[in-house]
């Protein structure tokens, strides 16, 4: 039945395999980078437009600037700029686009040239002291330059949206700034406030002594400076929150020692094939994904995979791109390129994660996209309803102004992506990859983590557990006597026994395949094998009692025993099996501490799943589970109602990743059980799930903490500017800085530190 499952499951495999297949030539995607977006409702619109192309499913995301496109059919890239271009913004493929800081360069030119401009505008208004004869002139000279050059960017982007009959944040921007410098300059040129005598207590909404109307060009000046500096500080931290995939990026190694004909040659980096082989000296990085063929090291591993430890390499041990070679010189043969690289797979994972958005997120584009007309609705019966009650003009305008600049909710909009770009790229830096931002819900709602046992739990590497000798024989003899006999096999049992002992290598080697191995050893014929086999090799009468006992003690328990013989007797055993991973425990315990109720998943016999369960210390354990079982163990896990979080690393693993609430990989892992996942671990330790799992959860805090003040802040504001207690200045003060503090907030994220 067994046979007949697997042969089952291929089939379906296959066939899978060429269903998905069949699908990709069918479909394509393309990510575009987009500019002249100035907020969340940009970023709707453009969507919007792009999803009503027939086959075209479209994700624009306003703080990455970059708009994921699926296209059912073929795709034209062009067709969908020419989409974009029409709805008033312009567009490139993210490869053609050119990272630079000329967006920032230009706020700042803005902000610092409107700041020193305004300054006088408000002194001058609001100190009646200072106002010498005709100093409404100059104001009104110093205000014109601000509100036509400093708030450009605003009255543009307006500009382009009233064109397509549409209204954004900068429409409520471009309109309070505007009517308040259109009062003052009417007030000036035809409201008799243009003598030179003419003074004004302040600028909050009281008439002058004269009777003639106030003036509001400290509003018209200042309040471009504060959305200017909103604007510079988040394009800054947008800058910030995108380092850590722009480092990925420039982790790619330029060039490398090919070796061509028997001669070194130093090539660019896509000159590098499948097969070919190139040299690395100390200090230099790898140039791509290969496999050891000559020579040992330690490497640098820390900025791909956030590990702080170098890692020990040897012949036959595979090596990641982008990584630094230590200390010795390694002849490296290359075994993925380009595209296909473990880096180039971690860059495409983040920024698949941070061009996507969170359910939240979703719903914040939706409150915006109608946000702006309903603004713009209360500032209207705003000045209707003061100038019907009071009868004061003055009073209504200055009413209606605070409210439509109060009333930005360029927080609502930034809430969501500023905290998903930072929790993405803190993950890249520590070697864990998101795949989506949806994942973050998955993360909080989980309450079981099921554990697969090997390459997970333990290290799926074979290592020495005990070495028992007979009665009168030294453990440490068999032992060294054992590894100088594997020291000349390829077997992973081999391997193990010979790792770390140094001894010379046994002469007449000699492999007997599935049964064991024979060398001479100092003289004597030792065999190291099969315990039958070890007796019929050496001629011995049998396996003394006593160590029988213990070969099946340690069998029973999951381990692999090998005996060892030589002049005629079975002179001891090694013990050989899968190590538990130092962390486990530690981090058993503090998934528990997450609220996550551990599983122990093995096809093992249950004794060796359950003396591996103690050391780690978990209870609940699923003992000889077949491969193609896994699937149902998390059906059954879910049938009681609760959400279940995998951890795994095959092949075999890959289905229940899938079928698991939240699937997270072991980055050592294979394609499939990666492909199949929500979060991959780049580092093969379970303190990454934990870590993986903190910082998720600490990004859906922050996203909902940014939410909460964005929400709280227009409720609460826009009834205060709606009823007189709040001035048109005050209001863009405190727009710019809600923005400013969600922007900061999120980048709090950077300060996620992961458990030691």
């Amino acid at each position: 039945k067994t046979l007949a499952g697997i042969v089952v499951n291929a089939m379906l495999f296959a066939r899978g395999v060429a269903l998905v297949r069949e699908a990709g030539a069918m479909s394509s995607s393309v990510e575009l980078a987009i500019t002249g977006m100035t907020c969340s409702t940009c970023a709707s619109r453009i969507e919007r437009k792009l999803n009503k192309v027939p086959g075209v499913h479209a994700s624009v995301n306003y703080a990455t600037e970059s708009a994921h496109i699926d296209v059912d059919g073929v795709l034209v890239v062009d067709d969908l700029i020419r989409v974009v271009e029409q709805t008033g913004y312009a567009a490139v493929p993210v490869a053609d686009a050119q990272a630079d800081d000329r967006e920032i360069d230009g706020l700042r030119g803005r902000f610092w040239m409107s700041l020193v401009l305004a300054v006088p505008v408000a002194v001058l208004s609001m100190v009646p002291t200072l106002q010498f004869p005709g100093w409404q002139w100059l104001a009104l000279a110093l205000t014109t330059v601000i509100v036509a050059w400093g708030a450009w960017p605003f009255h543009r982007a307006a500009a382009i949206n009233a064109r397509h009959a549409t209204a954004t944040m900068d429409t409520l921007v471009s309109m309070g700034v505007l009517a308040a410098y259109l009062w003052s300059l009417w007030a000036i040129l035809l409201g008799g406030a243009g003598g030179l005598d003419y003074r004004m207590s302040h600028g909050f909404g009281d008439h002058t002594a004269t009777g003639l109307p106030d003036l509001y060009l400290e509003v018209a000046a200042a309040v471009p400076v504060f959305l200017l500096a909103g604007r510079w500080f988040e394009a800054r931290a947008k800058r910030q929150s995108t380092a850590a995939l722009r480092a990925l990026a420039e982790l790619a190694a330029p060039d490398a020692a090919l070796v061509i004909d028997g001669v070194e040659t130093r090539v660019p980096i896509d000159r590098v094939g499948v097969g070919d082989v190139f040299i690395v000296r100390p200090g230099e990085r790898i140039a791509t994904d290969g496999q050891v063929e000559q020579g040992a090291s330690a490497i640098d591993v820390s900025l791909v995979t956030g590990e702080s430890m170098p890692v020990d390499v040897h012949v036959g041990d595979a090596v990641m791109g982008s990584t630094v070679n230590i200390d010795g010189v390694l002849t490296v043969r290359a075994t993925r390129v380009g595209a296909d690289t473990q880096l180039a797979r971690i860059t495409r994972l983040v920024a698949q994660a941070q061009a996507g958005k969170a359910p939240v997120q979703r719903l914040a584009d939706r409150i915006s996209a109608v946000f702006v007309p309903i603004v713009m609705g209360i500032a209207l019966v705003t000045l209707v309803t003061w100038w019907l009650v009071t009868g004061d003009v003055e009073a209504a305008f200055t009413a209606s102004v605070a409210v439509l600049i109060i009333a930005c909710p360029c927080a609502l909009g930034l809430a969501t992506p500023t905290a998903i770009l930072v929790g993405t790229g803190r993950g890249a830096q520590l070697g864990i990859l998101i795949r989506g931002p949806e994942v973050l819900e998955d993360t909080r709602r989980a309450s079981i983590i099921v554990l697969d046992k090997t390459g997970t739990v333990t290290t799926g590497r074979m290592h020495v557990r005990a070495v028992l000798a007979t009665p009168g024989e030294d453990s440490s003899r068999v032992a060294s006597r054992a590894a100088a006999v594997e020291v000349g096999s390829e077997h992973p049992v081999a391997r193990a026994i010979a790792a770390g002992v140094d001894v010379a290598s046994a002469t007449d080697f000699a492999n007997h395949r599935g049964l064991g191995v024979t060398g001479v050893v100092d003289g004597d014929v030792v065999a190291v094998g099969r315990p039958d086999w070890v007796v019929r090799t050496v001629g011995a009468p049998a396996v003394p009692e006593a160590l029988r006992s213990h070969m099946h003690e340690a069998e029973s328990e999951g381990s692999t025993v090998v005996a060892v013989g030589w002049d005629g007797e079975v002179r001891g055993a090694v013990v050989v099996g899968d190590a538990i991973r130092p962390t486990s425990a530690q981090a058993i315990t503090l998934l528990r501490g997450l609220g996550l109720s551990p599983v122990l998943l093995t096809g093992d016999n249950p004794r060796a799943a359950a003396s591996v369960a103690h050391e780690v210390g978990i209870t609940d354990v699923r003992a000889d589970v077949l491969p193609e079982d896994k699937l149902a163990v998390i059906r059954e896990l879910q049938r009681d109602g609760r959400s279940v979080a995998m951890v795994g690393d095959g092949v075999n693993d890959a289905a229940a990743l899938v079928q698991a609430d939240l699937g997270i990989a072991m980055g050592a892992g294979t394609d499939a059980a990666i492909e199949a996942s929500d979060l991959t671990l780049v580092r093969s330790d379970l303190l990454s799930a934990v870590d993986a799992i903190r910082l998720s959860r600490r990004t859906l805090r922050t996203i909902k903490g940014n939410l909460f003040w964005a929400f709280a802040y227009n409720v609460a504001m826009i009834p205060l500017a709606a009823v007189g207690l709040l001035s048109p200045l005050f209001a863009g003060a405190a727009m710019a800085f809600s923005s400013v503090f969600v922007v900061a907030n999120s980048l709090l994220l950077r300060r996620f530190r992961p458990t030691a």
